[in-house]
């Protein structure tokens, strides 16, 4: 008799980095996976097609990461996949010498595998932490295994 053994692979303690969720149920300013991109979907519109046809509906959004823009058709009927997007924010402890962030979160731990965006974000949190010297908060976000830093904002005082 043959062994039948299975073998699982998992990510991050067994959570998926999509769901699956039904065209008509998503929404504008919602998130939702296209050509294999994680994106914030910015306008949506349902169209009737002939007597037998399937409702279809339009998609317009824009990468979470890149701000590419994609643009998808599907069967209103059709599932699509949803990425788990999580916003973290951290602490901003340093800058180092080849533009990575260096964060704490609320816990203490730290992370230091973020880079620095190459845009404008990337320049106002280089700007308030090197030149303004204030103490900063980083929001990151994290989709499909991909993460970025996306607003700083200045730290509370503390007590």
């Amino acid at each position: 008799m043959a062994d039948h053994g299975e073998t699982f692979e998992s990510a991050d303690a067994g959570a998926s980095t999509t769901f699956p969720m039904q065209c008509s149920a998503l929404r504008k300013n919602g998130h939702v996976v296209i050509k294999g991109r994680p994106c914030k979907i910015v306008d949506m519109s349902t169209s009737k097609t002939g007597k037998h046809g399937h409702a279809k509906v339009h998609l317009v959004a824009l990468d979470i990461f890149t701000g590419k823009k994609y643009e998808d058709l599907s069967p209103s009927t059709h599932n699509m996949d949803v990425p788990n997007v999580a916003r973290k924010e951290y602490q901003l402890l340093d800058i180092t010498d080849d533009d990575f962030l260096s964060l704490m979160d609320e816990a203490g731990n730290t992370k230091d595998d973020v880079k620095l965006p190459e845009d404008d974000v990337g320049e106002r949190i280089a700007k308030m932490f090197r030149e303004e010297e204030k103490d900063c908060n980083v929001i990151v976000l994290t989709a499909m295994g991909e993460e970025r830093a996306m607003d700083v904002k200045e730290a509370p005082k503390g007590n």
